[in-house]
């Protein structure tokens, strides 16, 4: 299956639950996206490397390997494809861990299947990048930030984010010295509201700052309040 096939590309589900899988998979078809299932997480992987999907929807709980350890194979061979993780788990320190590993999303079982869709486009919508020539590179210190090409250099050198990462820091680029609350962050980076956790932002902030590594100081935090750009 080719992925210009589908007016909104092909995404990949890897869920060994059948009857999830089919629901998913009904209600992508609607929306016009293409869908490739796979039931255990070998398979997975093997998909998401030969048909390189727009997105992936992986369970945690897989047979053959967990979902997490696709996502980080994915990400440790430079494949940047955004990834919402599907599980029944509900516990904090799953989700962390899950955006450790450079997901962009994470949606708890059970899940409305209307709610699944509009993260993936969310996801997408930012991964699209902006209208050609809306937005000129963004510099703060040594970070530049090219909305365009979708690029983040520090010195120069290609610095590697996940969607959800580079589109974070682009938020508090476009802004330097407004501080934004967690909420604030979590409505104009992920497009939700804060029922899904500010844990969320505390993450991939930290996931960025650690990826800038020298240069993490061009993002502050405002304690109690929220974080910032340097101006």
């Amino acid at each position: 299956m080719a992925v210009d096939a589908y007016p909104r590309g092909l995404v990949l589900v890897v869920e060994d639950e059948r009857s999830i899988a089919d629901l998913v998979r009904l209600y992508l078809s609607r929306d016009g996206f293409g869908v490739h299932v796979e039931h255990d997480g070998t398979a997975g992987l093997d998909a998401a490397r030969r048909m390189r999907p727009v997105a992936c929807v992986l369970d945690i709980a897989l047979p053959g390997m967990a979902g997490t350890e696709v996502c980080r194979r994915m990400r440790a061979a430079g494949d940047w494809t955004p990834v919402i993780f599907l599980t029944a788990r509900d516990d904090e320190v799953d989700r962390v861990v899950g955006l450790e590993l450079g997901a962009d999303d994470y949606v708890t079982k059970p899940f409305s299947p209307r709610e699944l869709v509009a993260r993936i486009r969310a996801v997408l919508r930012r991964t699209g990048g902006s209208p050609e020539g809306a937005e000129r590179p963004r510099v703060v210190g040594p970070v530049t930030l090219d909305p365009v090409r979708r690029l983040v250099t520090v010195d120069g050198v290609p610095v590697q984010l996940t969607s959800t990462e580079f589109d974070l820091l682009a938020h508090l680029m476009g802004r330097p010295g407004r501080v934004f609350t967690r909420e604030e962050l979590l409505a104009g980076v992920w497009g939700y509201a804060a029922h899904t956790g500010t844990r969320t932002v505390d993450v991939h902030v930290a996931q960025v700052r650690g990826k800038l590594g020298r240069a993490a100081e061009v993002i502050r935090t405002h304690r109690g309040v929220g974080y910032a750009c340097a101006d």
